[in-house]
């Protein structure tokens, strides 16, 4: 895990109501994952690290080791495996994606995990414990003659620590017609904390069902469970900034458990979920094996479940014909001005850590930001949302000093949208809707043109864009 995913986020508990679980038609028995198996590979984890200087981190042997061993063991059980390599600061590191060759390829549920460690230590928890379950829980399925109804895959992610590098790679260098195959995406990082919390991920409401299964799912075993704001830090951000459907479980890391936690899940109040957070001391010792037990069981129905949910009236995952929407991965997919898609903390993101932030310069200046997309030609309805946040220093309520337009640019012809200013100035993220059935069946590029004059300052912070159609 690259950050806390606790400490300082919004938590909010859910109450011991049974939640009804989302449309998994046909769903099947849910399967008692064997935490023998999972607490085997983080043994084997541990022997690598061991092996390889006491770590498994991105560009050192250890996780060059770490990512062969489980890809045999993938290859073994029957998956169409890739090894995917990419280049980091730390040198090449890489992804391993097993497919299991059975199910409607056009609708791929995905669950996924880091497999690095950080360079102090073996990273058992952190995230052997994630890779583990989603190990056991592939070869379980491999063994249990299930006839799935969806394409599964499973990711087991690089240079996490390094920045979500190895799922972001990933994303981006999936054709759209890929994209636009994966229905869910499920991340599990930390799941074996010593002192753990059982934490479901609520930073997506695309995977809002998804987050209720895994709630429901819990509660019906008798655990209580809490949903945590993870803004986008971990793997899983790569693909909800492309609209598709997110959720996943976390136990703790280095925050400190509060005694109403302790009470509801035991443990000990006032210290951290996991004292070895990032430390030399997160080995095997450093895991409780009734969290593991019980998040690999919440892996397994998952994918059980998912595995046979009929997706075949639904439209594409997320409904989102543009790429990098959120900006999570970057300026990928997008063009214009260099830094204006940005995790600069001046401002904040809408959702996640990035966003696209027009001017704010305070000088005259012109910046501007645009993607290309297709209307489709059957399009009966269309249209462009963004959320945008205006702050500004400028003082008069009559002048539109500073603007950002919102075109759309159709070959020689620019239409523009829009027009917001320090008029329009707000305190927090508001979204406009914008028509833009005009369009259908063309190839047009969505921009932002932001102009500033060398007066005050007005900053227009631009996320969570959208181009639908239906």
């Amino acid at each position: 895990m690259r950050t806390s995913l606790y400490s300082g986020l919004g938590v909010v508990l859910v109450a011991g109501a049974l939640l009804v679980p989302g449309d998994v038609a046909g769903a099947a028995e849910s399967p008692d994952i064997s935490v023998t198996n999972a607490k085997a590979h983080l043994d084997q984890f541990q022997s690598i690290a061991t092996s390889n200087g006491g770590n498994r981190a991105t560009g050192r042997p250890g996780y060059k080791a770490s990512a062969d061993w489980v890809k045999a063991k993938l290859d073994a059980a029957g998956y169409t495996t890739t090894l995917q390599s990419f280049s980091t600061s730390a040198g090449t590191s890489y992804n391993v994606i097993a497919e299991w060759p059975h199910g409607d390829a056009n609708h791929v549920v995905m669950a996924g995990s880091h497999l690095d460690s950080v360079s102090s230590g073996p990273g058992i928890n952190d995230n052997g414990s994630g890779s583990a379950g989603v190990l056991e829980t592939a070869l379980a399925y491999a063994a249990s003659g299930q006839t799935p109804r969806n394409r599964l895959r499973f990711g087991f992610w690089g240079a996490e620590e390094l920045g979500l590098v190895g799922s972001r790679y990933y994303v981006s260098n999936l054709p759209t017609a890929e994209r636009d195959r994966i229905e869910l995406y499920l991340n599990f990082d930390m799941i074996g904390s010593p002192n753990p919390g059982y934490f479901v991920y609520d930073d997506n409401p695309a995977g809002d069902g998804a987050r209720d299964d895994l709630v429901a799912y819990f509660t019906g075993k008798g655990v209580q469970t809490e949903l945590i704001d993870v803004q986008g830090r971990s793997d899983h951000a790569a693909f909800r900034s492309l609209g598709i459907p997110t959720a996943g479980t976390f136990s703790g890391a280095e925050a400190t458990k509060t005694s109403a936690q302790a009470a509801k899940w035991g443990g000990t109040a006032g210290q951290a979920f996991d004292r070895c957070y990032h430390r030399s001391c997160d080995t095997v010792s450093n895991i409780d094996l009734t969290s593991l037990d019980r998040q690999i069981d919440a892996i397994g129905h998952m994918m059980w479940n998912y595995a046979q949910k009929d997706y075949s009236g639904d439209p594409p995952a997320g409904g989102n014909l543009l790429q990098n929407p959120g900006f999570e991965s970057g300026a990928v997919s997008w063009t214009g001005t260099t830094g204006v898609i940005t995790s600069n903390t001046g401002r904040p993101a809408r959702t996640g850590s990035w966003k696209a932030w027009l001017q704010g310069n305070g000088r005259t200046t012109t910046e501007s930001l645009g993607q290309s997309v297709t209307v489709p030609a059957t399009a009966t309805a269309a249209s462009l949302s963004l959320w945008i946040r205006i702050d500004t220093a400028e003082t008069t309520t009559r002048t539109p000093y500073d603007t950002v337009k919102v075109q759309v640019v159709d070959g020689s012809t620019t239409t523009t949208l829009a027009t917001y200013s320090n008029l329009d100035s707000t305190s927090s993220y508001v979204q406009k809707t914008l028509n833009v059935l005009a369009h259908k069946g063309k190839t047009v590029t969505v921009r932002f043109v932001g102009q500033e004059d060398s007066s005050l300052q007005t900053s227009f912070v631009v996320d969570d864009v959208a181009v639908q159609a239906s």
